[in-house]
């Protein structure tokens, strides 16, 4: 077997007058003072306080190992008391008799806090945010990281990944639910998820345990996008955007919503760069876009003839729609939806978002193909390898539908009664 013997290394200073060690005290240890060389005070057992001239108070345990002589660092006094260096020391002289090495299990437990480190939730949870999360809009990544400091990291942010429970995870997302905040209970349950699922493809976690917890939370009550979807209400709406009376960029841009049906943060933050009139096209780039992929809209002439007008008034500037307040910025979202407010139509009959919803829902009724309708929805396209090229697909076809819808819209505009619409 392996034998260990205790030793006393050569001391500078005896911890008494006849150069024999006797224990360590409290009131003697802070008595002593740096000296002009290095000093040792043994308490036994082979461990001692060691003063460098710099009068720090460090505890040391000497020891044998396998033949050698070997050192094992305890901390410093006072933050490391008399009682818990001795505590240390026996728990050392325990691991030796077991024949362990305590400075070698120490490196390991020292490793191993770091690896546990560097695979918590939060460190694996950045990768993920910043390699995966890069296809996503700027906007969409803060909305992910807001949810992930918040809600998440100080609850189980610090914990090795691959040790968590579901009680655990649970208790990030139960509150919120308690509280009334289904949605946002939902959404960081769904981002736990994805940071596991990325955990276990990378080889930090064998098993995704957020995934056991489907069902575990209320069901989604789906929230329809405020819309007026009846074709003679359509007409309507149409009609009160052209008799609406205000700031010339904001009348175009509610012209051109249900033209173009973009999402409403990429029509009211559109430049100029981004068109060619010419050719009919609105080519919206990767970084403006939800999914981070360029976006085409084939213009018809309906909406070349409002961008034309609006040329001739910010058509110098970098916005077609800038703020009242200043060219630098574009309209806000809250400025195309209070025009809505000021036409009548109040929160539960239309949103901003709505002419989307428009567009998707008539469009469908009038036969259209569902694949051309959802590219130019530009709604996510699962195959990442076909939605890198997809910006131009079915082109031709879109083309067509979007001119078709234009002249749908003009004659739901000069429909005069119920049932008088036109029709494609």
């Amino acid at each position: 077997g392996i034998k260990n013997i205790f030793i006393h290394v050569g001391i500078s200073s005896s911890n008494d007058s006849q150069g024999v060690p006797m224990p360590l005290t409290d009131t003697h240890i802070r008595s002593l003072k740096p000296d002009s060389k290095p000093r040792k005070y043994f308490d036994g057992g082979g461990l001692f306080l060691f003063i460098p001239t710099s009068g720090s108070k460090l505890w040391r345990m000497a020891y044998r190992f396998d033949g050698k002589s070997k050192l094992l660092s305890f901390g410093e006094y006072p933050t490391v008391s008399l009682k818990d260096a001795r505590e240390r020391r026996e728990d050392a002289k325990r691991m030796l008799s077991r024949g362990i090495d305590p400075a070698e299990h120490k490196r390991q437990m020292r490793q191993a806090r770091a690896t546990a480190e560097c695979d918590s939730f939060q460190n694996i949870a950045r990768e993920w945010h910043e390699t995966r999360m890069a296809e996503f809009s700027e906007k969409h990544q803060g909305t992910v990281m807001y949810r992930l400091k918040t809600y998440i990291f100080p609850r189980i942010g610090k914990t090795h990944i691959a040790k968590l429970e579901t009680r655990e995870i649970m208790d990030v997302v139960k509150p919120l639910e308690q509280r009334g905040n289904y949605e946002t209970s939902r959404r960081v349950l769904q981002i736990i998820n994805q940071v596991f699922r990325y955990a276990v493809i990378t080889g930090r976690a064998k098993h995704n345990v957020a995934a056991d917890l489907r069902g575990a939370l209320r069901p989604r009550k789906t929230v329809h996008r405020s819309a007026v979807l009846e074709p003679e209400k359509v007409g309507q709406l149409l009609r009160d955007i052209d008799a609406y009376e205000g700031y010339f960029p904001l009348i175009c841009a509610l012209k051109l919503a249900p033209l173009v049906f973009t999402r409403p943060t990429e029509l009211r933050a559109a430049q100029w760069k981004e068109f060619d009139l010419e050719s009919g096209e609105w080519r919206i780039p990767a970084e403006r876009m939800k999914m981070r992929r360029q976006h085409l809209v084939p213009l018809s002439r309906q909406a070349i003839s409002i961008l034309r007008d609006l040329q001739k008034y910010s058509g110098e500037g970098t916005y077609l729609f800038p703020s009242i307040r200043t060219e630098v910025r574009p309209i806000s979202d809250a400025t195309m939806l209070n025009a809505l407010r000021r036409m009548g139509y109040q929160k539960h009959e239309m949103s901003v978002h709505g002419f989307r919803s428009i567009a998707s829902t008539l469009l469908n009724e009038l036969g259209y193909n569902r694949d051309w309708i959802e590219r130019q929805l530009a709604h996510g396209e699962q195959n990442e390898v076909r939605a890198a090229y997809n910006y131009a697909e079915y082109l031709p076809e879109r083309r067509r539908m979007m001119q078709d819808w234009a002249d749908y819209l003009d004659g739901l505009r000069n429909a005069k009664r119920k049932g008088s619409g036109g029709t494609v």
